[in-house]
């Protein structure tokens, strides 16, 4: 993988360490669904997601005598530092504070964006190296999809290979750049998550196996749909590809998240979005956080002044980011 954006020290600064404070921007990401769940040739899994340019995570991070860590998130941040400092043998004193963080369990990679960033800045404080895919199984990310690890060294819409018997982290395949005119409107329920944790885990054990047909439907859509439709910029194939796979995924996992999309709030604003004629639309990953995928600014002001109502639902204009997270000293 790429590294991460990172802004050097000059030479002759005289520093022996790195900079005494970074400030790190990792973005969110969406995950469009899993390109095999079958598993059948030797990889399960495989998935395919966007880095978004909006929400993010920001945080700052100093050299200080001892490991404090303030704003939100704030334990789940001391836990991933206290992994990330025995993973580069360090002490990891340094005073983190989180300024801005992604909604948990929403659909945007939380965990992963704020386990690598936290990571990314105790590395840069001391001038280690960073590589996203090193620290996967000390911080616990990637277990199921890599698409967050790319997301936060390289950004752009990112396919990976999924995982291997030998449990290794997946690999990335493909990577392209996402339209700079294209607009992805983001649907939060602000009143609940998605399944997360045990349920999670206890999820993917009950689930029957998925159909390989409908696993080499997925992987044909991408390949020859997808991917093609986004190179030449055809926003129509793409968002009718992406909406098909979120189909087949969505009614897979439905007996666990009450139907194709978690939220009934969000499920009734993408009937509204199929009923205007937009092509692309669906859940990322558990959800209940879901989208719409339209070609221009213009028309995802217009998309959310025709579903803005009261109630629980808020939405976000979001672009694409095609480049990674940020680290750069302070």
């Amino acid at each position: 993988m790429k590294g991460i954006d990172v802004t050097q020290i000059p030479e002759g600064a005289g520093e022996t360490r790195g900079p005494a404070a970074v400030r790190v921007r990792a973005p969110a990401r969406l995950h469009f669904g899993f390109l095999d769940l079958h598993g059948g040739l030797g990889r399960r899994f495989g998935s395919l997601g966007l880095a978004l340019d909006d929400p993010a995570i920001v945080l700052t991070a100093r050299r200080a005598p001892a490991l404090t860590v303030t704003g939100p998130e704030a334990e789940r941040a001391r836990a991933y530092a206290l992994a990330a400092a025995g993973h580069l043998g360090i002490d990891g004193l340094a005073d983190l504070r989180i300024e801005e963080t992604l909604p948990a369990h929403a659909g945007f990679g939380s965990g992963t964006q704020l386990a690598l960033s936290v990571a990314a800045a105790l590395a840069r404080l001391e001038d280690r190296a960073f590589l996203a895919e090193d620290f996967a199984d000390a911080l616990d990310r990637g277990n199921r999809s890599g698409i967050g690890l790319a997301a936060f060294t390289q950004g752009g819409f990112i396919v990976d290979g999924g995982r291997d018997t030998l449990g290794n982290p997946p690999p990335l395949i493909a990577r392209l750049a996402y339209p700079e005119a294209w607009r992805v409107v983001l649907i939060l329920d602000t009143g609940m998550t998605g399944v997360h944790g045990s349920r999670e885990v206890a999820a993917f054990r009950a689930l029957p196996r998925f159909p390989e047909a409908q696993a080499a439907e997925i992987c044909r859509i991408v390949l020859m749909q997808v991917m093609p439709a986004l190179a030449t910029a055809e926003p129509e194939g793409f968002g009718a590809g992406i909406t098909r796979i979120q189909r087949l995924i969505g009614d897979h996992f439905a007996p666990h998240q009450g139907g194709r999309y978690a939220s009934p709030a969000v499920a009734a604003a993408l009937e509204a979005v199929a009923a205007l004629g937009i092509a692309g639309y669906g859940q990322s990953s558990w959800g209940p956080t879901g989208f719409a995928l339209v070609p221009s600014e213009a028309e995802a002001r217009a998309l959310v002044a025709r579903l803005e109502r009261p109630g629980p639902l808020r939405f976000v204009i979001a672009r694409g980011r095609n480049a990674g997270a940020s680290v750069t000293a302070l």
